[in-house]
């Protein structure tokens, strides 16, 4: 056998053991950090702008357009889009975890080119962009001029210019988006001096892309040239104009006697920027923020410390007086959870060191257990790096339950070996030899039971299976590395570390001088309680029927339990940021919308000085796109060792800002925390798409969803119900007659070319500044496109030269529509997110709105999207999950035992773990997440491992010839104490996660509290019934079937 075989080759089991440790050293310093495994689906990004177009035209022109091209794609999810008044259309594409991101954007790539030649010309011109990136933000870079010589303006200019195309080539990185825009050449126009002269909007555009040219000339002298040439020079005629006395001196027209009219006479030039509808502060300093979206698969961690990295090395060549900060950055909550972590395994050694030796009362006998945890921790490491994983939280809550369950294995050999020598007088090497002999079985059994508990988690699909598979691969690899560990290394260990103890004595005897009366003490108090449990046990097998019907109500009680358990996705997290939401109603202007901002800004730095550090307000930019009326902020709040009382944590620095917040006038203030998983939504709660199924139109959809948040203000299980989107807003409405347009011989491109240079801002062409490429602009200036009565100031020149004004032919009236519109997988949408209210899950919010939802006009239908759809994915796959593990478990137990029937009395014992992960969660309030899940697998396994321990031993004995009662009781008498001690092992080694708090403490409670209460049931109850069900079995389906005399209660075994 294996351990005889290294029994005699003690230093070939070394040096196994220091390959493994070397092997996961290495993996350890290579292996990548991250808070989750990539378990957001890789979406690709169609960005495309139409400078002056309202939403409706966006959406017409060109969303629709790209968006019916997007067909045949495998593994897509789903597909959004938003078209915003500010011309931006944006598709963005989900599709399935595990799909190639490259190969998702090559393949959107190939069909966005079916679409380029139905865009408008403008679109094609500007461009559109393809980029693989996540839904959310991974990092904000934040510029402050500390000193104020950059203004705002300066700020973003610099940002656009210098730092965006560097960062967006840093690794990792997959989008950057600048909040605002860079410089550009403003040529504001005064339409009643345009007039004057005789001249229109499309005149001026025209001379200035005459004049503002850069042409390739030639060369004298160019090849092939005249023999003997000696003169090489290329020719400059123009080249683009720099500065904005050049573009007013820009002629317009040349008179008949020789004046000229030029930009200056009818407007004026200047250095301005290209988007006026943007604000930016940091703790009310002017700034700009650089919002950075990591690449698809990328390493959240990496990919930070590569921009700061970058920055850094950019920071020696910014202005003078130029600060970086980082108001919103995701990545110091991974660092310090992971900590938490690792502190947490740390902790774990301890305890389980600390109840291995109250239990052997021998150091030698404690250390060899203790040996092993090193050794396979490492070992597993190894195999992470060969599965191509990270060191992120799932695999390092794996590393701490695998603690107590590894060293069950090394106690189990030690307990066995120190048993025999006690009761037999065998010296170590003997009986570890003989300890192998009986165990080795029971081992592999336990072994391969746990590896299959824990094996089905890594089949499934979708986010979920990404989790789920970073456990189980984790956990069935140091499970299986302990099981080679105990019958390689600890043997040889046995053999070489335990003393010799004379037939009669405990291990303990051996202990240190001063601690030998408390082991004693100990022993006896131990087979004192041995004593009464076996009375029990055979109390049990006497009083079946009465031990069967307390199965079944602890069976009823947790069906009853389990269903009332509240579901969830994830545990929300302490992430240390508080994002903000600010929607003004329709027409407020970005005026208001800064004032709103300052007052909650002033609210978190005057009230929250405590929790906040800083803030980071962003005015004519939303979560639910742009505009003057929408703006947001991020809070970034102090270390967590600096918040460590309750009131300091996120949630209740939340709510009290939404309280304080709310009582603004005239805006709709939202604070909230972000979502478990950064890339899979904008906050935490759940995110909903209400869906125009019927064809009902906009304005039907909008009466939907004001219904629909009008239920949800009223229902007690939802809160902060929100539109992810803006109000329609009134619109002004021209209509051309294009009969009398024609009949007074006006071109239709002038009139389109009139309207939207004045009042949308017409693009010329580029200008060069900074030694940087920059863009030109036309527009009515400020005073004259202010009402629509300035509409009458237009005039547009006909076919015989003569100057029409715009208010012959057309006319307005006003109407209302949407700023922003939205679509998913084809249909017209509107976004709501909310969170359930205090005291509730996740689940139980999304029933109530799909309760709601069916009673919204037909036609209305929804979809969820981002976290809330990997939630709905999760929830489908639990039952199966369970299902399938029990399944290959009882195929596993059927293979050890070489029977049909015994497995079920090692299934039957099951509901005893669960019951108590059950009970202990309902009673702090946790839900049935997927933490939850894991946890209650990980109990699932230890039940079944102190049921085999039990039904293994009492099998070997009914083989060897004992009554089946008295090899029942002798198996329980024997396997108790292992049972109890790796079952303490185990909960002290995940009790520093139930007891978790700080960064990453919902995770830790969620995993910990179901394990440590399956943990407390297991030990009491398998223990208890595990003997009764391999009775009950073996006398009802067994081969053999022995007369059994009545069984008189007895009140102790002698140990």
């Amino acid at each position: 056998m294996l351990s005889r075989f290294f029994l005699k080759r003690p230093v070939f089991a070394w040096v196994i053991a220091i390959i493994l440790m070397i092997a996961g050293v290495l993996a350890i310093y290579n292996l990548p950090i991250s808070q989750y495994p990539p378990i957001a689906p890789p979406s690709i990004a169609i960005t495309a702008v139409y400078p002056g177009a309202s939403a409706e035209t966006t959406e017409n022109s060109v969303t629709q357009i790209i968006e019916q091209k997007m067909t045949g794609f495998d593994n897509l999810l789903y597909m959004s889009a938003t078209s915003d008044s500010a011309g931006m259309a944006r598709i963005e594409l989900t599709f399935a975890p595990g799909t190639d991101p490259d190969l998702a954007w090559a393949q959107v790539q190939n069909k966005l080119q079916l679409a380029m030649a139905s865009l408008p010309e403008v679109v094609q011109r500007q461009g559109v962009m393809v980029n693989k990136s996540t839904r959310n933000y991974l990092i904000v870079v934040g510029l402050v001029s500390e000193d104020g010589s950059m203004t705002g303006h300066d700020l973003r200019d610099y940002a656009r210019s210098n730092l965006e195309r560097v960062l967006a080539r840093v690794e990792g990185v997959g989008e950057v988006e600048v909040f605002g825009g860079q410089y550009a050449m403003r040529i504001w126009i005064d339409p009643e001096k345009l007039n004057e002269f005789g001249l229109t909007f499309t005149d001026v555009v025209g001379a200035m892309r005459a004049y503002n040219v850069e042409i390739s000339a030639g060369q004298f002298g160019g090849a092939p040239a005249v023999e003997g040439q000696r003169l090489n020079a290329s020719i400059i005629v123009q080249s683009m104009l720099k500065t904005p006395e050049e573009f007013a001196a820009i002629p317009l027209r040349i008179n008949p006697d020789g004046s000229i009219v030029r930009v200056g006479d009818i407007g004026r030039a200047e250095l301005g920027t290209e988007s006026y509808d943007v604000d930016v502060y940091y703790n009310g300093m002017p700034s700009t923020g650089l919002a950075i979206r990591q690449a698809a698969g990328a390493n959240a961690l990496q990919t930070a410390d590569n921009v700061r990295a970058k920055m850094a090395e950019l920071s020696e060549f910014s202005p003078p007086g130029l600060k970086v900060v980082y108001p919103y950055d995701t990545t110091p909550f991974v660092r310090v959870a992971i900590n938490e972590v690792v502190k947490t395994l740390i902790e774990a050694v301890v305890l389980v060191f600390l109840v291995m030796y109250l239990f052997m009362g021998n150091m030698r006998a404690t250390l060899i257990p203790t040996i092993a945890v090193p050794v396979v921790i490492l070992g597993t490491f190894a195999v992470l790096a060969l599965f191509g994983f990270s060191i992120n939280m799932l695999t390092m809550f794996a590393m701490v339950l695998a603690i107590g369950l590894l060293v069950d294995d090394a106690i189990v050999v030690v307990e066995n070996v120190e048993r025999i020598m006690t009761e037999e007088g065998l010296s170590p090497y003997e009986a570890t030899r003989k300890s192998m002999d009986q165990i080795t079985p029971a081992l592999i059994g336990i072994g391969l039971v746990l590896s299959a508990v824990f094996g089905p988690m890594a089949f499934f699909g979708g986010s979920t299976g990404v989790i789920y598979r970073q456990f189980s691969v984790t956990i069935i690899s140091s499970m299986l590395l302990s099981v080679v560990v105990a019958l390689v290394l600890t043997p040889v260990l046995c053999a070489s570390l335990l003393k010799p103890v004379p037939r009669g004595h405990q291990p303990s005897d051996a202990a240190v001088w001063f601690l030998r009366p408390f082991f004693a003490w100990f022993d006896r108090m131990f087979f004192r309680a041995r004593d009464r449990y076996l009375a029990l046990v055979r109390h049990s097998l006497v009083r079946k029927m009465r031990f069967v019907f307390a199965f079944l109500l602890i069976v009823g009680g947790l069906a009853f339990l389990f269903q009332r358990m509240p579901t969830s996705y994830l545990p929300d997290e302490d992430q240390g940021i508080l994002m903000t939401q600010v929607m003004l109603p329709a027409n407020s202007t970005i005026e208001q919308t800064k004032a709103v901002l300052e007052e909650m800004q002033d609210y978190f730095l005057t009230q929250e000085t405590n929790a906040v550090e800083a803030v980071f307000t962003i005015s004519g930019v939303g979560m639910a796109g742009r505009g003057q009326n929408v703006g947001m902020a991020f809070a970034k709040l102090k270390d967590w060792d600096l918040r460590d009382r309750a009131e300091l944590r996120v949630n209740a620095v939340a709510q009290r800002a939404m309280v304080r917040l709310s009582q603004i006038r005239n805006a709709m203030v939202f604070v909230f925390s972000p979502p478990a998983v950064v890339e899979l939504g904008q906050g935490k709660g759940f995110d909903l798409q209400l869906l125009d199924r019927g064809g009902l139109g906009h304005a039907r959809l909008m009466e939907a969803r004001n219904q629909l948040l009008m239920m949800a203000a009223q229902n007690p299980v939802v809160t902060k119900v929100r539109p992810n989107g803006q109000e329609d807003v009134p619109e002004y409405r021209i209509d051309v007659d294009w009969e009398k347009a024609g009949a007074l011989g006006v071109p239709i491109t002038s009139i389109h070319e009139t309207i939207s240079a004045a009042f949308g801002s017409g693009y010329v062409n580029d200008f060069l500044q900074g030694g940087r490429i920059k863009r030109v602009y036309v527009q009515a200036d400020a005073p004259h496109r202010m009402l629509p009565h300035d509409l009458e100031k237009l005039y547009v020149r006909n076919t015989s030269g003569k100057m029409v004004p715009y208010s012959s032919f057309a006319s307005g009236y006003w109407t209302s529509g949407s700023p922003r519109l939205e679509r998913y997988n084809g249909f017209p949408s509107i976004n709501i997110m909310g969170e359930p209210a205090p005291g509730r899950s996740s689940g139980e919010a999304m029933r109530a709105m799909e309760d709601m939802i069916r009673q919204l006009p037909q036609g209305i239908g929804y979809d969820w999207t981002g976290l809330s759809y990997q939630e709905r994915q999760a929830g489908a796959q639990t039952l199966p999950l369970y299902a399938f593990s029990i399944l290959v478990i009882f195929l596993c137990l059927a293979a050890l035992y070489e029977s049909w029937p015994i497995p079920f009395s090692v299934l039957l014992t099951l509901p005893l773990g669960a019951i108590g992960g059950v009970i202990a969660s309902s009673l702090i309030g946790l839900p049935n997440d997927i933490y939850f899940q894991i946890g209650l697998l990980a109990t699932l396994g230890l039940t079944t491992k102190n049921a085999i321990l039990i039904v293994q031993f009492a099998k070997a004995r009914v083989q060897d010839g004992m009554d089946l009662i008295e090899a029942t009781l002798e198996g329980a008498r024997l396997r108790l104490r292992p049972i109890v001690m790796t079952s303490l092992a185990f909960g002290f080694g995940v009790l520093p996660l139930a007891l978790a708090h700080g960064a990453g403490a919902g995770a830790m409670r969620a995993i910990g509290v179901a394990v440590v209460g399956g943990v407390v049931t297991s030990t009491f109850l398998v223990t208890l019934f595990a003997p009764l069900f391999y009775v009950v079995i073996e006398n009802t389906f067994g081969r053999r079937k022995p007369a059994v005399a009545p069984i008189e209660p007895a009140t102790a075994v002698s140990p």
